[in-house]
């Protein structure tokens, strides 16, 4: 009889019932803003011409590779975001590069988060991204291959319909100073992209 009312008291208590009646949380927003389509741009189906920067003595002398891709980018997340698949080769077709990346708008910060998975390194890189004046500029912080921090910066820009820029830069002493790694010229073959 004892534990019926101790139940009883417990269930009518002025905390329970004012828990009870509480207004519930803002509905989840449904759909996704206007800045959600920024990189909308991305979406197709691309072909690529790579130019990566000559960092050693030999290729300073002899040139670098000449290296070729893909890109293809889906609409993804009911409009909130993007995820698309890299492909870097060299001109006999050898993997060079195969990337996947989840890009993701987030209404609050007004920014892109993107997560994105190296497959031939079995790694996953986070970084942030701002459209302003027409391109978009993505950072991050990596590391080398000997563990040395480095910031990274990477922008779209002259995008049109059918084409866009890609340059990545890469700074070791905090953005004082940027060196450019590698820079892509992309062109438009498809507006819808296969999934494999």
């Amino acid at each position: 009889m004892k534990s019926r009312s101790t139940i009883a008291a417990l269930l009518l208590s002025p905390t329970l019932l004012s828990a009870q009646h509480r207004p519930a949380a803002p509905p989840p927003v449904r759909s996704a803003p206007v800045e959600a389509r920024q990189f909308a741009f991305l979406i197709g189906q691309w072909e690529l011409v790579v130019k990566p920067q000559a960092v050693g003595l030999g290729q300073r002398i002899h040139g670098v590779p000449r290296l070729l891709g893909t890109w293809k980018a889906w609409r993804a997340l009911d409009g909130w975001g993007i995820t698309d698949e890299l492909r870097i080769t060299d001109e006999s077709g050898n993997p060079r590069e195969l990337a996947h990346a989840v890009r993701l708008y987030d209404a609050t910060t007004r920014r892109w988060n993107v997560s994105r998975a190296d497959v031939n390194r079995s790694t996953f890189q986070a970084s942030t991204g701002e459209w302003k004046d027409g391109k978009m500029t993505m950072t991050s912080m990596e590391t080398d291959a000997s563990g040395k921090p480095f910031m990274s910066r990477t922008r779209y820009s002259d995008i049109t319909p059918t084409s866009f820029r890609f340059q990545q830069e890469h700074s070791f002493d905090q953005g004082a100073k940027w060196t450019q790694t590698l820079s892509i010229e992309a062109k438009r073959v498809a507006a819808v992209a296969p999934r494999e």
